[in-house]
């Protein structure tokens, strides 16, 4: 045990060993919030540090208590860097999403395991280390989202080019193949405006991505919300580049994406997954089959119109698709008005209803846990299709990637969001994205060029750039 005046506690953000080689870009991944906000509630006897795997791999250091955050895709690694600490006899917990979906798994590798919203629970877990009596399990109470604590941002890593910030918790959708309505509980609750903003007042970076599932919300009461946020960003005259996630009723109020442009939204993300109805109805997306797949366009148009792009979230080898299907919704996406796409495989993570069942009809390939989590990265196969062989189903979708992310198409879809957007940065923000989902998907294997930094206008932008109506 180390011997110092503070007590030292070390926080781990984890990185799949799978993905050693991939290039991460600074301006796609985002500063560990959960690891900031567990600094911002430790007491100030204590010196906490973050060691953040993104930026190079882990290197020991001495610690009282370790504690670590962990998608599923880097639970093995999590485990891993626990058993480090655990062998020289110093305590660890793990939170975070996958260690609540799968706390039973998680106990056997440490020594605590936090279940749901960390702030529920850490001050008596850092009373009961420092009376000696850790518990097994913390289960966290959902509590109101009021005097949130913001994360220690003077410990992230200052070549995030990102901060990120989160304004509301939990959903109301039950969508098949997603957590957060178990892990965020299916009320939608919200930061009171007027908090929000005095924690944007203190961010120095320019670009910032709000990490609500729906930073807009459902009904006319997150609509009014969203507008006295924008409305207070413009008044506070608080200057940034932001984007967003939110669902397909973002459009529904034109006040809305009038206010969200003036207040630097740049691209919005939207979780379209299917242009088929009946496959919406089978994930149980609800609410895009209320809007109806015919009216996709005008939402599209809506949001271009005032300036921002649209990155769109797709899903390929959902459980109806065949070859086919998985054709059509590439053409779609190349014809439809949609500037970024991110298109992923389907895939059943611990803690939705998707994944339980595939598991009860003994579907999944890879279930050696938790080595196979790594697979879980939403750009592996890791389920039997009903429809197609596993090699086919690999194959059709490497072709649909290669249809999606060819360099001439991406060229096009710059040069078509430029003038649907007329935004210069409209365009760079969603060809960068799609750049990044390229290197996902092929797991960094792009010709250097296009790795130069697009934010940081490389070569390859800039020559686009030029050919370029609005700059």
């Amino acid at each position: 045990m180390a011997h110092h005046n503070h007590k030292r506690l070390l926080l781990i953000n984890p990185l799949s060993t799978m993905r050693e080689g991939l290039i991460l870009h600074s301006h796609v991944i985002y500063p560990p919030i959960g690891l900031g906000i567990v600094a911002a509630l430790t007491p100030s006897g204590w010196q906490v540090e973050i060691i953040d795997e993104n930026f190079g791999r882990f290197e020991y250091r001495d610690a009282d208590l370790v504690g670590i955050t962990a998608l599923t895709s880097s639970a093995a690694r999590a485990y891993e860097l626990a058993a480090i600490y655990r062998d020289k006899g110093i305590p660890t917990v793990i939170g975070g999403i996958h260690a609540s979906m799968a706390p039973e798994e998680a106990q056997q590798y440490v020594d605590a395991v936090v279940v749901g919203e960390v702030e529920g629970v850490w001050k008596e877990l850092i009373r009961d280390f420092e009376a000696g009596q850790l518990k097994k399990v913390y289960h966290a109470e959902l509590l109101p989202y009021e005097n949130a604590v913001w994360p220690r941002r003077d410990l992230f890593r200052p070549e995030y080019q990102f901060a990120s910030i989160q304004t509301t918790r939990g959903c109301p959708m039950k969508c098949d193949f997603c957590s957060v309505h178990t892990f965020n509980g299916s009320k939608y609750r919200v930061r009171p405006v007027e908090e929000v903003l005095d924690e944007l007042e203190t961010i120095t970076h320019e670009k910032i991505y709000f990490v609500d599932d729906n930073l807009i919300g459902y009904g006319k009461k997150a609509q009014e919300r969203a507008i006295a946020l924008f409305r207070g960003m413009l008044d506070r005259g608080i200057k940034k580049q932001w984007f967003c996630s939110a669902s397909m009723n973002f459009a529904d109020n034109e006040e809305v994406l009038e206010l969200a442009a003036e207040a630097g939204c740049v691209m919005v993300l939207l979780g379209i997954e299917s242009e088929r109805i009946e496959q919406l109805e089978e994930t149980n997306k609800k609410l895009n089959v209320k809007i109806g797949i015919d009216h996709y366009a005008d939402v599209f148009k809506k949001i271009h119109k005032y300036g921002i792009s649209v990155l769109g979230a797709f899903i390929y080898g959902l459980e109806s698709d065949t070859p086919e299907t998985m054709r059509r919704r590439t053409e779609y996406i190349n014809n439809a008005d949609i500037d970024a796409v991110q298109a992923t495989i389907l895939t059943p993570l611990p803690g939705t209803a998707l994944f339980n069942r595939m598991k009860e009809e003994g579907r999944l390939i890879f279930h050696d846990f938790p080595h196979d989590w790594q697979k879980y990265d939403f750009v592996d196969i890791v389920f039997r299709h009903n429809n197609m062989t596993y090699e086919e189903f690999m194959h059709e979708v490497r072709l649909n990637w290669d249809m999606l992310y060819n360099d001439d198409l991406l060229k096009r879809k710059f040069l078509r969001t430029l003038k649907q957007t007329r935004s210069t940065l409209a365009g760079i923000w969603s060809y960068g994205s799609n750049l990044q989902y390229y290197n996902m998907v092929y797991e960094g294997s792009r010709p250097k060029k296009f790795i130069e930094d697009i934010f940081g206008l490389g070569d390859a932008s800039k020559e686009l750039l030029q050919s370029s109506p609005f700059r």
